[in-house]
């Protein structure tokens, strides 16, 4: 098994950097910023970063089957298009609630877009945290990125044992997922918001985007949402 490398292959400054996922046909990573309202995409062969601003926190982003993407605005489900940077809403929820906004989102192995407010998944120990963005590698194991915790865990989901920790020199480590060449890569966001200044001395790359490679496991494909 080759040794485990952390890099940190982009300096964005993310405030909340979530939902991040590869697009095989473009060789780029999607995230999201969600305070800072912002869809990001990251070409991983150019280097090159373009952006699209929106009109309330986005919480997540998906690969959509017919082509663009969609993504949770707010309380809203909407379909984006990278071209001339819109967004067309094809579901609201919550209409009455005027505070809230979705917390995450997943496209299911059925092409179903889900998103939640919150959500629980596995029982902590103290230093890893809040438990948060996740994935699923090919063998079936649960990648969790835990909040305030600096790092990635691996679960196995029948029996909720952790198979293997990351550290990461971040501590609000936000999401994960796994991209490049043959899905071997693993991508990790994470936050620079609720750091005090000491702190963001300390970790200069808050709010970067990490790439960890040498894991021994390969990731699988997202799901496209199918609507």
């Amino acid at each position: 098994m080759s040794s485990i490398k952390i890099e940190c292959v982009l300096l964005e400054n993310c405030r909340c950097g979530e939902s991040p996922v590869w697009e095989e046909a473009s060789n780029s990573l999607l995230f999201v910023d969600i305070p800072a309202k912002k869809v990001c995409r990251w070409d991983s062969l150019s280097q090159r970063v373009q952006r699209v601003t929106v009109d309330a926190p986005v919480s997540s982003v998906a690969l959509r089957q017919s082509g663009g993407y969609v993504a949770t605005i707010g309380t809203k489900f909407c379909a984006l298009n990278w071209e001339d940077q819109s967004a067309i809403v094809l579901a609201t929820v919550d209409k009455d609630k005027k505070n809230n906004r979705f917390n995450d989102g997943k496209v299911d192995p059925a092409g179903r877009y889900f998103a939640a407010n919150r959500r629980s998944v596995y029982k902590l120990e103290k230093e890893e945290q809040i438990p948060d963005g996740m994935c699923i590698d090919a063998e079936g194991k649960l990648w969790v990125a835990c909040y305030n915790g600096g790092r990635v865990i691996r679960l196995d989901p029948e029996t909720g044992k952790r198979l293997q920790t990351v550290k990461l020199p971040v501590d609000k480590t936000t999401s994960c997922c796994f991209g490049g060449k043959d899905y071997s890569e693993m991508y990790v966001t994470c936050a620079r918001d609720g750091i005090d200044p000491e702190g963001l001395l300390q970790q200069t790359k808050a709010g970067g985007i990490f790439k960890i490679t040498g894991l021994g496991v390969k990731g699988i494909p997202p799901y496209p949402y199918a609507g």
